[in-house]
């Protein structure tokens, strides 16, 4: 017969390795051999099955003890927080009835931070506090972590002040904190703070500094905090590397982006799926096919549904139809064609790249079709020019139950703009706020302005200008400076021009839209001042390129640009060409 501390020890065992499989014959060897019914072999079975994220059977047994100690309920209390039913936590807090210890303080009001249930965790603040465990480590951690939550950073503070033993945990919490209620620069002073107090950052310090690097001005602190984890050696793990692409992915640093990506040691699934999505978000969308090939014949790591989707949006940026042919078999293959995210892509794919009937037979064929499968349907068809079909699927969307959002109307009046049904588009604008609430945005006015100018409706232009707050965006201005070259209206167009010139862009395109409507009118004189205000911009003109798809691999070829490996051959081809074309 087993005496109850071996099995309370094997149990014990599993539940440190979450081996469930393996302690549940040793809770039958329990039941059979009436060891339950001691108290520690009955709190590591609880525990076994709190681990192992099994609450209702942990419950059964919790409930079915005949004598239960402090032990048993924080097993159980703690099981409920960490699988995320913080109000099971503090019901079951609620009745008990023996003075709790430091862990169970912990787990209730890590329970409150859940919820951001201030005035529970105050009371239960102030009852650690009564007891003189408000300020161990357990408890003072999980206080900072509730207050930062609640939004409360100076109680959060207080609490951090009345700790006992300070450790990195305290530190991550207030800096994790600071950043979750937008006060990042406290959160790099309590950084600084943790290094002269002698601790060291580790993974979770990170997290949340390394996520407010989002601009350019930020770029210097994301370099210093790069260059910290380099020394720490934390910047070749997946969890911070995976961080770090992210950063340098948001200021458009692909280089940078690439070089973090190298510099971990072990890829996971989460590593190769940011660097290619990286490489799409940064219009490289060549390197991210590269990528996509390099993972599929080089790694271990099977790519999922998002990794397709990311290959997928690769495809439609390079409008490469070869690729995503390819891509979509393989999803047939592995079967994760029936994914929702993957059919949304393959959608995406085949409208840009022209094959509208294909996209739609995708759609068609889906089992589940979610709102972004209805959009992106709309949107293909808008940008197909057929504006009718965009109409049709919308009534039929509507019709299914689906509520429209503010990216269903920049499709519709997209499709409505590429056909030129302009009365059809102001209809879906002017129904956007009184029939569904949503609020027009820059792009949805600057679609309407610039459906209205093509079709030579200046003055309603201006009304709905004088409505809205978009007047003074650059795009807006320049669809209106585009429509009044189009139709030949040289003075509304060089009062468009003050305007836009005034607000300084950032693109040369209004200069040359300028110069163009001068020319449209011969007055040269004109065009001369528009070439010399760009001069003066000091912008320049991005010169063009064009892109070639050979066999799967790309060429490029911009303008002035001789530098391609195969000049020579390309120009005896024009050469050869040219000849032929004279002899015609």
């Amino acid at each position: 017969m087993m005496v109850p501390e071996l099995v309370g020890s094997l149990i014990h065992q599993c539940s440190k390795t979450k081996a469930l499989r393996q302690g549940l014959p040793l809770h039958a060897i329990a039941i059979k051999t009436a060891t339950r019914s001691d108290v520690i072999v009955s709190n590591h079975i609880l525990n076994l099955y709190a681990k192992c994220r099994k609450l209702r059977e942990a419950r059964q047994v919790f409930d079915e003890m005949s004598e239960r100690n402090l032990v048993s309920w924080s097993a159980m209390i703690s099981g409920y927080e960490q699988i995320g039913e913080p109000i099971s936590a503090l019901g079951l807090f609620s009745k008990l009835n023996i003075v709790p210890n430091e862990y169970v303080y912990a787990s209730v009001i890590s329970a409150c931070a859940s919820l951001k249930g201030l005035v529970q965790g105050k009371q239960i603040h102030g009852q650690a506090l009564k007891f003189g465990l408000d300020s161990v480590s357990f408890v003072s951690n999980a206080l900072i972590t509730m207050y930062m939550k609640c939004g409360k950073c100076s109680d959060a503070l207080l609490a951090y002040n009345e700790a006992l033993e300070l450790n990195p945990v305290a530190y991550n919490a207030l800096i994790t904190g600071f950043v979750e209620n937008q006060q990042p620069d406290k959160g790099f002073e309590v950084l600084r703070m943790m290094y002269q107090d002698g601790f060291f950052p580790d993974r979770f310090t990170f997290v949340g500094l390394l996520g407010t690097c989002n601009s350019r001005d930020d770029l210097k602190r994301g370099e210093l905090l790069h260059c910290q984890t380099i020394k720490l050696k934390l910047n070749s793990t997946a969890f911070i590397g995976n961080l770090i692409i992210t950063m340098y992915s948001k200021l458009n640093l692909l280089e940078e982006a690439e070089k973090a990506f190298r510099s971990i040691e072990e890829k996971d699934l989460i590593s190769w799926n940011t660097f290619i999505s990286s490489c799409s978000h940064c219009n490289d969308h060549e390197k991210a096919l590269e990528a996509f090939k390099e993972m599929l014949n080089e790694c271990r790591v099977r790519p999922d549904e998002f990794t397709f989707a990311s290959a997928l949006a690769a495809c439609s940026g390079l409008a490469s139809m070869c690729n995503g042919k390819q891509i979509h078999g393989h999803l047939i293959r592995t079967r994760l064609f029936q994914d929702v995210g993957a059919g949304n892509a393959l959608i995406n794919m085949y409208a840009k790249c022209g094959c509208i009937a294909k996209a739609y037979y995708i759609f068609s064929k889906m089992e589940h079709q979610n709102l972004v499968s209805w959009n992106t349907m709309i949107a293909g068809f808008g940008n197909h020019g057929f504006g009718g079909k965009a109409f049709e699927l919308f009534a039929k969307m509507k019709t299914m139950g689906v509520k429209p959002d503010s990216v269903t109307f920049v499709g519709l009046l997209t499709a409505s703009n590429h056909a030129g049904l302009v009365d059809e588009g102001l209809v879906y604008f002017n129904s956007m706020e009184e029939t569904y609430g949503i609020s027009p945005e820059i792009e949805h006015f600057s679609c309407l302005i610039d459906l209205l100018g093509r079709a030579g409706r200046l003055n309603e232009a201006k009304e709905y200008m004088k409505k809205f707050p978009f007047g003074h965006d650059t795009v807006v201005l320049g669809s209106l400076l585009s429509a009044c070259r189009l139709h030949g209206d040289v003075d509304t167009g060089k009062c468009f021009a003050r305007q836009l010139l005034k607000l300084q862009p950032a693109t040369t395109s209004p200069y040359v839209l300028l110069s163009n409507l001068y020319a449209s009118d011969e007055m040269w004189d004109g065009v001369a001042e528009a070439w010399k205000l760009l001069k003066g911009s000091g912008l320049k003109k991005e010169p063009g390129h064009s892109l070639i798809e050979v066999n799967g691999t790309f060429e490029k070829f911009t303008v002035v640009d001789f530098s391609h490996s195969r000049i020579e051959e390309i120009m005896d081809m024009l050469k050869t060409l040219r000849w032929a074309a004279i002899e015609v």
